[in-house]
């Protein structure tokens, strides 16, 4: 009964040492290093499209509760290659970029249309929008700043007078 129990001690003794010389493998596998991104390519590139905006904010000042602004921020590719904008993504739902599909040439101009929608928003508000593309300055980021203020209260209906 002994050696039936030292027997199976040793077998789960060597099966653990098994597993630990697997998992140490495993472990010891060179990690190889990630993949170059297209914004990394892009600052390597001394041609690359670079984004330049005319202005990167836009302070819509003070709207009600409700109301919706749209700005569009214009910018040129002043870069040797064409630009390709890969995702506009705002910071909020309430906050929808849109933006060109197709490549902006070098030397050429584009715009980028931004719509906030300030329901349910109140006090002051900075909503972003980043600009992710080919250029060697991506990403880029825009801000629409401004202040909403509570709706106007509307006049409770008075009873008809006889």
């Amino acid at each position: 009964m002994k050696k039936l129990f030292l027997l199976a001690a040793c077998s789960l003794l060597l099966a653990a040492g098994s597993v630990n010389a697997q998992n140490d493998k495993v472990m010891a596998k060179p990690v190889a290093a990630p993949a170059a991104t297209d914004a990394q390519t892009a600052v390597d590139n001394k041609n690359a499209s670079e984004m330049v905006f005319e202005a990167e904010e836009f302070n819509f000042g003070t709207i009600k509760q409700g109301e919706s602004v749209t700005h569009e921020f214009t910018f040129t590719n002043n870069g040797k290659e064409d630009m390709i904008i890969t995702n506009a993504q705002g910071s909020c739902g309430c906050t929808v970029p849109q933006y060109p599909k197709e490549p902006i040439k070098k030397g050429a101009t584009g715009s980028i249309k931004v719509t906030f929608n300030s329901a349910g928003k109140m006090g002051m508000q900075d909503k972003t929008v980043t600009i992710t593309s080919n250029a060697k300055n991506s990403p880029r980021i825009l801000h629409l700043k401004g202040t909403v203020e509570a709706p106007a209260a509307q006049p409770a209906n008075a009873a008809p007078q006889k």
